[in-house]
């Protein structure tokens, strides 16, 4: 029988949303039409989405 490891937290779902989100952002960033505002809106949103998954 194995035993859970204690020192290793539950992925959530939440969690994976919020990868998948910054994913597609930086797909987004990605694309050679985009404007410079555009470009600055997405960074924006990136750093808010890594803020709130505490990678910054």
């Amino acid at each position: 029988m194995s035993q859970k490891d204690d020192t290793t937290a539950a992925y959530t779902c939440n969690e994976y949303r919020m990868e998948m989100i910054l994913l597609a952002l930086e797909k987004q960033m990605a694309r050679p039409d985009l404007t410079a505002s555009e470009k600055e809106s997405i960074q924006t949103e990136i750093q808010r989405v890594k803020k709130e998954m505490d990678m910054v």
